[in-house]
């Protein structure tokens, strides 16, 4: 189903006509407004007027996350602070959030993003969106409950967690629709066989599914065990939150980027250079009608490629594959960015702790648990035992506090983590994603 059809099927030529007029403006407002921009064009020796085609995009320096982080809080926004209506925020590597604003044009633009993304999926006015991702400084909420409000549906703001009531939700309130994560919708699924509740008799059509990685395996596990059509949804806060690309329900099979918002390029991770259509490498996204908080060229560490071949709903925006996979050490828990500096710039200010851990992150009843290792002094783990139980408390409550999801923390002995001659291998991941 069509949003937008005017904009969902510009022929190729007018839509790259569409981006590059915005791309131009983009790149002289920012080198205009962000003394960040300027500097860094000024080091590559490029201006404004140097970009006449798209393919010039690739003359624009990168912007990665150590950008947000080093211009933390505002310094990358390209409006007076008076005309930002809304601030978001995810994790960053040291503790530190990456911040993102929107002005009230920005707002709009994301509601009808996330309007394309809704039909795409499925939904429609009268539908019931019963929305499960997180409300708050993350994207995830309030990006789906705007999009789904602007195509007409009802929606149920519920957020994370409680399941039982919200199994109880979906059967008094005719739930039509689900919006969540793929773990969270599999632990739905669990609690429903727990209380005894058949899927079939819920009103549940379909899910609109994002911020973790999952896999086609996991897809039919979840249409399966709710009965549901589940469709892949991509995004990420640095870009805009959720909206940015999106499966149709026709096909389920690559993510429709919507190009006249976000210009897609995959580059080599290692080299930088652009590669060809079609090739797999990182993914990296400049945005072009983003007033608050535009980026360009912004290094996603995503892997995926690019599918130019047409689609039977007829969009003509490229495609993007399924992320398979990223070029940093972030990971995915639970919808929340997770880095194991962040673990270690934490372990290091608690006193009696070695600076050897290690991430063990595991999928038990289809949500993800993750468990710390860690080393402690010779003198703090020949002590009482209730020093240690202390201890490993104090370090949970201070994990959850900085990376905004639980983790469990296990106290091991000096020496007890294996040690490496070359990267120390930090994370053991065992999730069948």
């Amino acid at each position: 189903m069509l949003w937008d059809e005017e904009f969902e099927t510009l022929p190729r030529e007018a839509l790259e006509a569409l981006q590059l007029k915005r791309l131009k403006n983009l790149v002289e407002r920012v080198y205009t407004a962000v003394p960040h921009y300027r500097n860094k064009m000024d080091e590559a020796g490029v201006k404004p007027t140097d970009i006449k085609s798209l393919a010039d995009t690739a003359k624009l320096p990168f912007t990665t996350k150590s950008d947000l982080r080093d211009n933390y809080p505002f310094g990358l926004f390209a409006v007076p602070f008076s005309r930002v209506v809304r601030i978001h925020a995810s994790s960053g590597t040291t503790g530190k959030p990456t911040v993102v604003g929107y002005t009230k044009r920005d707002i709009d633009s994301w509601a009808e993003l996330m309007a394309r993304t809704m039909a795409g999926g499925g939904a429609h006015q009268g539908d019931v969106v019963h929305n499960a991702y997180g409300y708050g400084l993350f994207t995830g909420g309030l990006g789906a409950h705007y999009g789904a409000e602007r195509i007409g549906a009802a929606v149920i703001p519920i957020s994370g967690g409680n399941s039982k009531r919200q199994i109880m939700i979906m059967q008094d309130f005719g739930s039509t629709v689900l919006t969540c994560t793929p773990s969270y919708a599999l632990n739905l699924a669990d609690v429903m066989k727990e209380m005894g509740v058949d899927p079939a008799s819920l009103k549940l059509r379909v899910g609109l599914f994002g911020a973790e990685p999952w896999s086609e395996r996991m897809r039919t596990e979840i249409e399966k065990r709710l009965s549901i059509d589940a469709v892949d949804i991509y995004g990420l806060s640095e870009v805009m939150g959720p909206g940015v690309a999106a499966e149709c329900i026709e096909q389920k099979h690559g993510l429709h980027v919507f190009e006249d918002h976000f210009l897609p390029e995959i580059i080599d991770p290692d080299t930088g250079k652009v590669l060809p259509l079609g090739e797999k490498g990182e993914l990296v996204f400049t945005t072009l009608a983003k007033e608050a908080f535009p980026v360009i060229r912004y290094r996603t560490r995503d892997i995926s490629r690019l599918i130019t071949e047409s689609c039977s709903c007829g969009r003509t925006f490229y495609r993007m594959e399924r992320v398979t996979g990223r070029t940093d050490d972030m990971l995915i828990i639970r919808g929340v960015n997770v880095f194991p500096s962040q673990i270690e710039h934490l372990l290091m200010n608690i006193e009696g702790v070695e600076p050897h851990y290690q991430i063990i992150v595991d999928r038990k009843q289809s949500l993800d648990i993750v468990e710390v290792h860690v080393e402690v002094s010779e003198r703090i783990f020949s002590d009482e035992v209730k020093v240690l139980e202390n201890l490993g408390r104090k370090i949970e409550r201070e994990m959850k506090d900085v990376l905004l999801t639980s983790c469990k923390v296990k106290l091991v002995g000096p020496k007890t983590i294996e040690r490496s001659e070359g990267k120390a291998k930090r994370v053991i991941d065992k999730r069948k994603l």
